[in-house]
C-alpha cells in the first residue's frame, strides 16, 4: 500500500483529457457504452456492485460478441451472497451466465465503485451501476486517456486484472 501511495504521489498525469471528457446520464450512457464494447479489441473491465437479470440481458449480446472476438472480459462485483432476496437470485443467475461465457468474475466485498475500462484507453466512471441500473438519476464520465486509466488502475489496487 505504501508503494501505491508513493507511485500516486510521484507521478504527474496529463489531466487535459478530463477537459475533453464527456458526461452521460442514465438515458444517454448505454448507447455509447455499447459502441465502446463493440469496438473493443483487447479488454473490457466492468466494476458494478449489483447485477440485475434485466440489465444483464440487455448487455448479454454485446458481451457474447466481445468474447467471440477474443476480447478479455472481466467483471468485478459483489458476491451474490452479500445480497438478499430477488437481487441475490438475479446476481447469482447472471454470474453463472458470465462464467458460462468464460468471463472472469471477481468479487470485492462492499464494492461500491462504478467504472469500466475499455482497451486500457477509455475510462468510464460515475454513479451508474452498469450491470443493474434501472430507475435512478445517474451520471457517468467518459474519458479517453491511457494515463488516466493507469491512474485509476493504480488507485483501485487491481493492477493484475487491468494489465
Amino acid at each position: 500500500m505504501r508503494r501505491l501511495r508513493t507511485l500516486l504521489n510521484q507521478q504527474r498525469y496529463d489531466t487535459a483529457p478530463l477537459l475533453r471528457s464527456q458526461l452521460y446520464s442514465e438515458g444517454t450512457f448505454y448507447a455509447t457504452f455499447e459502441r465502446d464494447i463493440r469496438r473493443a479489441r483487447q479488454s473490457v473491465i466492468v466494476e458494478s456492485p449489483f447485477i440485475t437479470w434485466r440489465r444483464f440481458n440487455m448487455l448479454h449480446p454485446m458481451l457474447v460478441n466481445a468474447v467471440n472476438r477474443d476480447v478479455r472480459v472481466t467483471v468485478n462485483t459483489r458476491d451474490p451472497e452479500q445480497h438478499e432476496g430477488l437481487l441475490r437470485e438475479q446476481a447469482a443467475k447472471a454470474v453463472e451466465a458470465l462464467h458460462f461465457l468464460d468471463i472472469t468474475v471477481l468479487y470485492t466485498g462492499n464494492l461500491h465503485r462504478k467504472l469500466a475500462i475499455i482497451d486500457g484507453e477509455v475510462l468510464w466512471e460515475g454513479s451508474l451501476n452498469i450491470l443493474s441500473q434501472n430507475d435512478s438519476c445517474e451520471l457517468m464520465r467518459r474519458t479517453e486517456s491511457r494515463e488516466l486509466v493507469e491512474q485509476m488502475v493504480l488507485f483501485t489496487g487491481l493492477t493484475e486484472w487491468y494489465t
